[in-house]
């Protein structure tokens, strides 16, 4: 499933529990895009892919960071954005994470990114997600123009 060693527990050191937590809600909830991403079974790829729980691992702290979750309160529009989706969905964050990785995936394929351009990778998909999630009229989740790459 692409962890770094034997032990799965130590590549969670970057976001804790709610990485995992995405990981397990990412293949719930959307199974098929959990499995063609997993399996890497769409587009020209390179020989030496992502590791793709430490992919998710590196999303759910990137989305933290860019939705200020470390602080009081959001300063902008990304993160208060942010909190105004949550009022419509309670599992905002997640669907959101779930979004992300389906971006970070397009980059890739983009891209024809390999092992060693992952930040390149994460940094152009956290600069998409920052323009999207600072659209003025978003309002729900479903209105980010991303939001159909789970459903391809």
């Amino acid at each position: 499933m692409g962890w770094q060693g034997s032990n799965p527990a130590t590549d969670f050191r970057g976001s804790g529990f709610v990485s995992l937590e995405n990981l397990l809600f990412f293949a719930r909830i959307y199974p098929a895009s959990f499995q063609r991403l997993l399996l890497k079974s769409q587009g020209m790829r390179a020989t030496w892919e992502y590791p793709f729980a430490v992919a998710g691992v590196n999303i759910s702290h990137m989305l933290i960071q860019l939705l200020e979750l470390n602080s009081a309160r959001p300063k902008y529009l990304p993160g208060v954005n942010f909190i105004r989706m949550m009022s419509d969905e309670d599992e905002v964050f997640d669907i959101l994470y779930c979004i992300a990785f389906e971006m970070m995936d397009a980059q890739w394929l983009a891209m024809r990114a390999s092992y060693m351009q992952f930040n390149d990778v994460l940094e152009a998909t956290r600069a998409q997600l920052e323009r999207e999630l600072s659209l003025e009229d978003l309002h729900r989740i479903q209105d980010l123009p991303a939001y159909n790459l789970l459903f391809k």
